[in-house]
């Protein structure tokens, strides 16, 4: 263990034996402080939501298909111009010091070592460059929370832009922050700096909670701005927390080169419908005029499987990699998705899918 400030955090390196990924939680737990633990694990309110994102992908099924004469199937598939070895990818997530000492750069690395795609949160541990250096060369995004101040905001397109950051993605489900009981249990405040806010007038973050953070950020968000980011960095935006068509729509008259279907994990508004039950309606809406990436509740390859045949191109998550990063740093995190693309390849054979195309055109039973 390393200690920063009172705050105990992981120093391990090394490969994990994967049951499945909802095992990772309660390991997890053992090793991250009760207040990090919390603020990741958490979600807002009574957490109806959180756990309606994984149930709800029993609401349809995947129909298999036998007399397919194919086998050996693949993950490889290609988004924004990336080729990428798998459609799983890294949620943002803030603050991943809170799991492990090395926090973003172990994540970056792992998430390269497994050939999928890593997005980098506003408010990380470390910093843009540092993150992207981690990767090596391996593809990145970057996420916007957008501030009031666009000198703040600028700085860190710029920051994102020379590092080389593939796209933008623009979260807009965060204008305030979800009520989460958990960060006021615990009285969390975060203990270790968020390299991005440093220099700027909104502090480092330390010693602050999450609702003071966002504080800063800007409380409301229009079309304007995503047309705004689009021309001033050249880079694809992704709009981020979008649960509508009419969202969808808005976005993509606005410039959007992405569509991202997110409940923030069910951070934000406890209530609202679970992402996966959204999607098939935003897909189609948006109809392939940009890519999709989907978030919330994924746990297991066939909840992949499902979302990418509900329309989604990407699908991400973000708990059980920074469960995996604390339990394993690089190597671990490069297990978790190892491991999820493994049971994306079991479903894929069984139903008779043998290119992420082919799983994109699978047929569900809707219920």
């Amino acid at each position: 263990m390393t200690t920063i400030n009172g705050y105990e955090q992981s120093d391990r390196e090394e490969k994990l034996d994967i049951l499945n990924l909802p095992s990772l939680e309660a390991e997890a737990k053992k090793i991250i402080p009760k207040g990090g633990f919390g603020y990741i694990s958490g979600g807002s309110e009574d957490e109806w939501t959180l756990h309606e994102n994984t149930t709800a992908f029993n609401h349809v099924q995947i129909i298999p298909l036998a007399l397919t004469d194919m086998e050996q199937p693949t993950t490889a598939t290609s988004v924004f111009g990336i080729n990428l070895k798998t459609p799983i990818m890294m949620a943002p997530a803030a603050a991943q010091g809170l799991a492990h000492s090395r926090g973003e750069e172990a994540t970056a690395e792992g998430l390269a070592q497994a050939g999928g795609l890593m997005a980098q949160s506003t408010y990380s541990s470390t910093s843009i460059a540092d993150t992207a250096a981690a990767g090596k060369g391996a593809p990145q995004f970057f996420q916007l929370y957008m501030s009031k101040d666009w000198d703040f905001n600028r700085s860190l397109l710029d920051e994102a832009v020379k590092a080389g950051a593939k796209g933008i993605i623009l979260t807009v489900d965060a204008t305030v922050d979800g009520y989460r009981e958990s960060d006021i249990i615990n009285n969390f405040q975060f203990p270790i700096p968020m390299a991005n806010l440093a220099k700027f007038s909104e502090g480092d973050g330390k010693g602050k909670g999450i609702m003071e953070i966002y504080a800063a950020a800007a409380q409301k968000i229009a079309p304007a701005d995503v047309r705004k980011i689009a021309e001033y960095t050249h880079l694809p935006v992704i709009v981020k927390g979008i649960e509508s068509a009419e969202d969808a729509l808005l976005a993509i008259g606005a410039g959007a080169q992405g569509i991202y279907v997110s409940n923030h994990g069910g951070r934000q508004l406890n209530g609202g419908p679970a992402a996966f039950d959204v999607l098939h309606e935003v897909a189609q809406a948006v109809d392939h005029r940009v890519p999709v990436i989907f978030d919330s509740g994924v746990r297991r390859g066939s909840h992949v499987f499902k979302a990418l045949a509900s329309g989604a191109d990407l699908v991400a998550l973000a708990r059980p990699v920074i469960y995996g990063l604390a339990l394993g740093g690089a190597q671990g995190v490069a297990s978790v998705i190892n491991h999820l693309n493994d049971e994306l390849k079991i479903d894929m054979q069984l139903a008779g899918t043998k290119t992420i195309e082919d799983v994109k055109q699978a047929k569900l039973i809707r219920h």
